[in-house]
């Protein structure tokens, strides 16, 4: 386990790399949270890991109460499902001819968490005495250990301040961001507070609204900041240079806090370039911005998509980004293919990135991990230690089990088959990165399919009478556009715009009422879709005024078989619906749903709705 030292980042002795401490940001930290100390009882856990020790000291229930004898459970083979090439070169018919068909559950391993490992080392010793008992609020010692070593020599080995960062472990994203919220802003009420004493925190301008909303009862202002299909605009008006540079101080502190999605941002599907990353840095080193990077679906990055869409319009296939290359190399050409994370570029240790498990192993197992500059872990650490402590034992230690497996002691491994062996080997990185890489090319191919009869659905064609007897041997073809989208470039999102300004009853009905009705429509029999309305994602009332054109499809949680089949349900339902040239019918879409929810024309439910809008908390 870590300690802490915080030094001077001008009096720091430069250790041969030629790096520098971070910067001290502890101006940033919160009132309650700088006056935080470490938990006195806390402090007693490091003596219970002394070999022998007899503990009489804290108040810790007899292990052999504990109403578990194992924990067990059938696991994945991490070769389950096929990558996809890193190289967008070596795409085209290769992805998407791929069958989506999940490949067979039968190749699993059996793992089990024992009551009790012989093993003393904490940092090997996977079992039910230790995870269930109280431990360190940075989390469980095997599940941290190897959390911080995949985070400093493979996922970000290039963090260029001295020494790196840190980790703790958290119950999922929302956690730790709102450990990060509680940690860097002061709580705010109107007719308590001055207006020019409110802190703020900047966001995409359509943003990830859960992870918003919970930092509105802090009486924090919300700052939206202009965004384009490559994230973030650092120049421009209503860029972050803008926002920052022509702040108002009578409405408000600047903002010192900016919260980001920067790979398959939720909801629109951009990632952010290694090029625009440098410039949003730098405009956030300058006002002195701390960056809270949220990145669940970093692994999900998808090489496709650029030239499969210009391929699908018969466009220029753009050529691929420059090659980025760092002084480390992360071990695995999937991960070093990667667009890098913030904290690649942040000599100030002003990021806090936020990693979980819900993507990845599932998000009932409410697990995560912080990376940030030592100091601010720290302190995040007192916060842990009185509010949530470590994340449950229960799924620490299956998690652990999975990426180490048992260590075995030589009797133990004596005892074992070959065959006991190879099924107790565990994941290790290896193995991880190999299932991080089946993953992207399984909701890769999922983007591809949806993508595809999106595209095929894009416009509504209508075949007319030629006007004039001589024209009679020709077809008179309209070409109407329903709605247009960027293939995402990583995520599990279609961010979809609607053109209802072209539908036929555009000059009677609002475009948001249009709107409203279009998506109760797609719930209806046949269609039978449910989309996320773009209105749910935008920060304030000003967005909103365009934000009902939008809709956010996710092609991650229907079943392979449903993609396609709902997909087109899609597509047929908003031609339909642009097929509609009478006022009555849209208020018969209104009034069968104020009788009784999502309806068919008749009133009866019919069918099974499908849900193509939401993907839950991170």
């Amino acid at each position: 386990m870590a300690d802490f030292e915080v030094i001077s980042r001008s009096n720091a002795t430069l250790v041969g790399t030629g790096l520098k401490p971070p910067r001290d940001l502890s101006h940033h930290y919160s009132k309650v949270t700088a006056a935080r100390q470490a938990s006195s009882m806390k402090d007693f856990y490091k003596f219970f890991l002394i070999p022998g020790i007899g503990n009489l000291a804290g108040g810790l229930p007899n292990a052999q109460f504990f109403p578990f004898e194992t924990l067990e459970a059938q696991t994945a083979h991490v070769e389950r499902f096929k990558p996809t090439p890193n190289d967008p070169n070596d795409l085209s018919q290769n992805v998407a001819n791929i069958s989506l068909k999940t490949p067979s559950s039968k190749a699993s391993s059996h793992i089990i968490v024992p009551h009790a490992a012989e093993t003393s080392n904490p940092l090997q010793k996977i079992d039910l005495t230790t995870a269930l008992q109280y431990g360190t609020a940075q989390g469980y010692p095997p599940l941290y250990s190897f959390l911080r070593q995949f985070t400093q020599e493979n996922l970000h080995p290039n963090v260029p301040y001295l020494d790196g960062p840190e980790i703790i472990l958290t119950n999922g994203n929302t956690d730790g961001f709102g450990k990060a919220l509680e940690a860097l802003s002061n709580t705010w009420s109107p007719g308590r507070d001055e207006d020019t004493e409110r802190e703020g925190i900047l966001c995409e301008e359509f943003a990830y609204m859960n992870a918003i909303q919970s930092s509105r009862p802090r009486g924090l202002q919300v700052v939206p900041v202009k965004i384009d299909f490559m994230g973030m605009l650092p120049t421009g008006p209503g860029s972050l240079e803008d926002v920052l540079e022509n702040w108002d101080v009578l409405k408000g502190k600047r903002p010192h806090l900016m919260y980001t999605v920067t790979i398959g941002q939720n909801p629109t599907g951009s990632t952010i370039s290694i090029q625009r990353r440098k410039e949003l840095y730098a405009i956030c080193s300058k006002y002195d911005v701390i960056i809270v990077e949220d990145d669940p679906y970093w692994y999900l990055q998808y090489p496709s998509a650029a030239p499969l869409q210009s391929q699908s319009r018969n466009e220029p296939v753009p050529p691929p980004a420059a090659p980025h290359t760092f002084k480390n190399s992360s071990g695995f050409p999937f991960l070093d293919s990667l667009v890098p994370s913030y904290l690649n570029f942040d000599p100030d240790g002003r990021v806090i990135r936020l990693d979980t498990f819900s993507k990845t192993v599932a998000p009932g197992c409410r697990l995560g991990w912080i990376t940030a500059q030592p100091a601010i872990i720290e302190r995040i650490l007192r916060i842990t230690e009185t509010s949530t402590q470590q994340p449950s034992g229960f799924v620490q230690s299956i998690v652990a089990e999975l990426l180490l497996g048992p260590q075995l002691k030589a009797p133990e491994i004596a005892k074992k088959s070959k065959k006991e062996l190879a099924s107790f080997s565990g994941w290790k990185t290896e193995g991880w990165v190999r299932w991080l890489e089946g993953l992207r090319g399984s909701y890769e191919r999922r983007m591809n399919v949806m993508c595809t009869i999106l595209e095929n659905g894009r416009y509504l064609l209508k075949q007319g009478t030629p006007l004039k007897p001589s024209e009679s041997e020709w077809a008179v073809i309209s070409k109407t556009k329903l709605f247009s989208f960027d293939w995402p470039r990583g995520g599990m999102f279609v961010w979809l715009e609607t053109h209802l300004e072209s539908h036929p009853l555009a000059a009677e009905v609002p475009g948001p009422a249009l709107a409203h009705a279009l998506w109760i429509y797609l719930t209806m029999k046949p269609f039978l879709v449910l989309v996320g309305p773009g209105l749910l994602f935008c920060p304030n009332e000003e967005i909103q005024k365009k934000g009902w054109r939008f809709f956010r499809l996710c092609f991650a949680a229907v079943s392979d078989e449903e993609v396609e089949k709902y997909s087109k349900a899609f597509t047929d339902g908003i031609t339909a619906f642009f097929k509609i040239k009478d006022k009555k019918e849209l208020d018969d879409i209104e009034s069968a749903v104020n009788i009784g929810g999502a309806m068919n024309m008749a009133g009866e439910r019919d069918g099974e709705l499908v849900d193509l809008s939401f993907d839950g908390s991170c």
